[in-house]
């Protein structure tokens, strides 16, 4: 990323001109705020990007092809997931964040060392898969037919080549939200979904399932690309360089490997999902990842942003006392559940509307879209659990425990493959048997890692969380009866639900419906975090300020605001 004189102007010129990508999020607030509406418009961008496949192959009869597309994804990003994403969350991020305060210059040299190693250490791996893809594919899918395995392996290396670009910005990635900038990381995303979208818009009319399998690629070159101007912007100047006596450089190396451990072991039961659904009628594997990235909107909306958000601000009091660090993980675990109950109640309730809107009322089957909605319903009853576990991790890492994670991550895989063989070829529940066996698996790994991090910090001070999450749990619950009722009069007596229109106008009727209720319980049954979202709407009429905010101190952890400020 060498910069010549009018590339040095340009980057010049966006850092005058473009400081909204470069101005920090040091308030949860403004930080969550940022990444929700970003995930929000990468999630709703990757539910069309879902329904344009559907449109595109399921209504053909050609769900096989949809099958083999999504198995492919299987090996490139396992080797991602397990290179980078390890190093990042557990170990990248907290290390490079220390140094920035202390010695930036040090820390842009451990930043270039440990991309360097990752590269090194990627590109033998990734020649090493492209290959043997085609034997590693049959292993995986051993029920896909000798053509289908070919086909596999050739998507396989062709998404090799976007997890190259994966490396590199996902890097990029982690030394942004460690400057505390946001946005420009969770508008990435976007334009991932946009190249894929493109490629099936115009390239599967000419190449078939060819088309978003490219799409991918050019969709992670999009990923990679949008970040590198507020890098560089930043000071950010790779220099190829394997400084492994670096000490902070081995930190990272033996912080990662507890968390590169537990992601393998998770890269199991990801891997059983694949060589399961592929055994079932063709169509199973597809309809497996379209209710799993419909349950995902929510989990991404409120775990994983709020989780992000409060992981600088987490390790930073972590280092000060850990009364801090407990009111500010209480506040962000109410503030997502506050949020992740209502949405587990509303994919339940409304799952056949929101499949239909989603995938398509015309171009998917009505077979395939009552399968659909049974497994998002199996999913979506541990939406909160899920979305909890994303914080939790990040409590973990915050008090450099990468360990406690794996054990717990790797019994709660080991309970999902057992439940997933045993639901599935024992009870013959089809993939309704996968998605049931992941949520029960997600349950046990919430509980057991929120009861091990209560004893790690001393204990939680029970009435500061257990009253408020109990009066969600209740609010919740009559709210799904605020969505049921309204629904089922306006689908059986009002409106005409095979019309898309009208299908559009019961869910927002139903919707609002429930909001109106679980609002108006918040309110009655005292639920704090409500006065927290609605500090969040308030600031929308200034958000410029909010997102210039710079300077901002982070709120102290003792304020029932602290959490208001958090986050996918």
């Amino acid at each position: 990323m060498l910069k010549t004189p009018m590339i040095a102007k340009f980057f010049t010129n966006f850092k005058n001109g473009g400081s909204l990508f470069t101005r920090k999020q040091t308030n949860i607030l403004s930080a969550a705020t940022v990444l929700m509406l970003a995930v929000f418009g990468s999630r709703i961008l990757g539910l069309l990007r879902d329904r344009l496949l559907a449109g595109a192959f399921f209504s053909g009869g050609r769900q096989a092809l949809l099958d083999v597309y999504f198995a492919a994804f299987r090996l490139p990003d396992m080797l991602f997931q397990l290179l980078v994403l390890g190093a990042l969350s557990a170990a990248f991020i907290p290390v490079f964040s220390k140094f920035l305060e202390t010695d930036e210059k040090r820390a842009w040299h451990i930043a270039s060392s440990v991309i360097s190693i990752a590269l090194l250490v990627f590109l033998p791996l990734g020649f090493i898969i492209f290959f043997l893809a085609r034997p590693l594919s049959q292993l995986i899918a051993p029920t896909f037919s000798p053509s289908e395995i070919i086909l596999m392996a050739r998507l396989t290396k062709i998404m090799l080549l976007a997890q190259l670009f994966f490396v590199l910005s996902n890097f990029l990635t982690g030394i942004l939200q460690s400057y505390q900038c946001f946005l420009v990381p969770a508008l990435a995303p976007v334009f991932y979904n946009l190249g894929i979208i493109a490629g099936i818009l115009f390239l599967s009319p000419f190449l078939g399932i060819y088309g978003p399998t490219i799409g991918v690629v050019i969709g992670a070159f999009l990923h990679f690309l949008i970040q590198v101007p507020v890098a560089l912007s930043l000071g950010f100047s790779f220099k190829p360089t394997f400084d492994i006596k670096e000490k902070s450089v081995r930190l990272i190396g033996r912080l990662m490997l507890p968390r590169t451990i537990s992601l393998a072991v998770s890269q199991i039961e990801l891997t059983v999902a694949v060589f399961i659904a592929t055994s079932l009628s063709a169509g199973s594997l597809a309809i497996f990842y379209f209710a799993q990235h419909l349950n995902a909107l929510p989990v991404g909306l409120f775990g994983l942003t709020i989780g992000q958000a409060a992981l600088p601000s987490l390790s930073k009091e972590a280092e000060k006392g850990l009364d801090n660090f407990k009111n500010l993980f209480l506040s962000s675990l109410k503030q997502i559940l506050y949020l992740a109950l209502p949405a587990s109640v509303v994919l339940v309730i409304l799952r056949i509307p929101l499949v239909r809107i989603a995938f398509g009322a015309r171009e998917f089957p009505w077979k395939a879209t009552l399968l659909t909605g049974k497994v998002v319903s199996l999913f979506a009853i541990s939406v909160f659990a899920q979305s909890a576990i994303q914080l939790l991790i990040r409590g973990f890492y915050a008090l450099k425990n990468t360990k406690t994670p794996l054990v717990v991550g790797g019994l709660a895989v080991f309970i999902n493959v057992f439940l997933s063989f045993l639901f599935v070829y024992q009870f013959s529940w089809g993939v309704e048997g996968l998605a049931l066996a992941m949520s029960c698996a997600s349950f046990i790994q919430a509980i057991l890692l929120f009861l091990i991090l209560d004893k790690k910090v001393k204990g939680f001070e029970k009435s500061n969380y257990l009253p408020s999450i109990l009066r969600m749990f209740l609010a919740s619950t009559l709210t799904g009866i605020a969505l049921w009722v309204p629904m089922r009069f306006l689908d059986r007596f009002v409106l005409n639900t095979t019309k898309t229109i009208q299908l559009v106008f019961l869910t927002i009727l139903a919707s609002l419906s429930g909001a109106i209720v679980y609002l108006s319980l918040s309110y009655f049954l005292k639920i704090k975090e409500l006065e927290s979202y609605l500090r969040i709407i308030r600031k929308f009429g200034r958000w410029r300020k909010v997102l210039a905010d710079t300077e901002e101190i982070l709120d102290t952890p003792q304020a029932p605001a602290t959490a208001a400020p958090e986050k996918e």
